[in-house]
């Protein structure tokens, strides 16, 4: 009976225990007010598919496109995609292979795209995923097929190599992702791929990548050095509280962002939030000492700091942090996204409003909002309209 009465009594002290976590739980869930919305075009979802650089890149050109003309534009990710990979390929192969060839990019890839080849509307390709009976984007046999046929040709022991391979790899992108029209039809009105482009009213020379690092001086270009930045595409580097004033300035003059950058750490939840976590300190409020904290699993200590919500200690990010970050690793390029909003939750807390390409999924429907300390110390870089960039920072910039 006394072992029945004390296992009843530690059932009712873990209910309790579960109740006011519970209770904690729902205190600490975000409650967000938006201070600024800008207009963005729908949610898209690029599913299995390594193309969040040409979703969120082109989503930012679309906001840009609204903002000049106010017309509503769906442009065509796979469009941009297929050109992508070829010039990738060619790259790989004269670099005999010691060249990365995937399936990330940049958004540097879309403006350079854009300016060679043009762009066409979604409804002038097969939806994603249509060439081979999918619904959406799906990448794993794609290129499970292209990436040893590149790395043959790329390492391939001939002295010399045709030309042939080029029209065989194109074969394959056209098979996967659809043959980009030479000429079409949009809204009654005959285009190719570059006068379309041009009946966009947007200058394509408006737009610049910045980024902020100290082992290349302020105020210059230098190529952000990660492997998806295969065309040494150059970003203007500036300190980091000016890479954020051009950040705020941007949206304070309606101009949206094409931000890439870090989503790796545990603050970036699948929820929906960016919170860049202060883990030591964030061990007291979750009532774990070091010791105990260590022993917990992964699992377990992202649902502790999850359960914190608005109330999650963060780091206060430094020139420093971000270089350090760069230089061990973790800071990395994993993602792209839509910087087009400002929010603040119950506390008073500022947090950007950022569309993703996974579809309405989260906690705000394909919505994430990360604070302003997870974007100053996890971006790698971003695209930007000059005329949004501080006049001051700009003459720095000779711009």
């Amino acid at each position: 009976m006394r072992k029945l009465l004390t296992m009843a009594l530690l059932a009712l002290i873990a209910t309790g225990a579960k109740a006011q976590d519970s209770d904690s739980t729902k205190s600490n869930k975000p409650v967000f007010t938006t201070v600024k919305a800008l207009p963005i075009t729908s949610i898209k979802d690029q599913n299995r598919s390594g193309t969040c650089w040409a979703y969120s890149t082109l989503s930012f050109f679309e906001s840009e496109i609204l903002k000049k003309t106010g017309k509503t534009y769906d442009l065509c990710e796979m469009f941009i995609a297929n050109k992508d990979y070829m010039d990738r390929a060619v790259l790989t192969v004269r670099m005999h292979g010691d060249s990365q060839f995937s399936q990330g990019g940049s958004a540097g890839d879309v403006l350079i795209i854009m300016k060679e080849h043009g762009i066409c509307p979604e409804t002038a390709m097969p939806l994603p995923g249509t060439m081979q009976g999918d619904s959406l984007a799906n990448f794993n046999e794609f290129f499970s097929v292209m990436e040893p046929y590149v790395d043959a040709i790329a390492k391939n022991k001939a002295k010399k190599i045709s030309n042939q391979w080029k029209p065989g790899l194109q074969g394959i992108i056209d098979s996967y992702l659809g043959k980009c029209p030479e000429e079409f039809v949009y809204e009654g009105k005959k285009y190719t791929p570059k006068t379309f482009m041009a009946s966009l009213g947007i200058d394509l020379n408006d737009y610049v990548s910045i980024t902020s690092y100290t082992h290349h001086p302020f105020y210059t270009k230098f190529a952000v050095e990660v492997q998806d930045n295969w065309r040494w595409d150059q970003s203007y580097n500036v300190p980091m509280d000016e890479m954020m004033r051009i950040i705020d300035n941007a949206l304070d003059n309606g101009y949206t962002i094409a931000w890439g950058g870090d989503v790796s750490e545990e603050g970036f939840t699948r929820k929906g939030l960016g919170i860049l976590y202060d883990t030591k300190k964030a061990q007291s409020l979750t009532g774990s000492d070091a010791a105990r904290w260590l022993k917990l699993s992964a699992t377990e200590k992202k649902s502790k700091l999850d359960s914190l919500g608005v109330n999650a200690p963060e780091i206060v990010p430094t020139q420093q942090f971000r270089q350090d970050g760069f230089d061990n690793w973790e800071l990395t390029d994993d993602h792209g996204m839509h910087i087009y909003g400002l929010a603040k939750d119950q506390n008073g807390k500022e947090y950007y409003m950022v569309k993703n390409s996974w579809g309405e999924y989260g906690d705000y429907k394909g919505t994430w909002y990360m604070t302003k300390a997870f974007v100053a110390g996890k971006t790698m870089d971003f695209l930007i309209n000059k005329n949004a960039i501080p006049k001051d920072i700009r003459k720095k910039l000779g711009i």
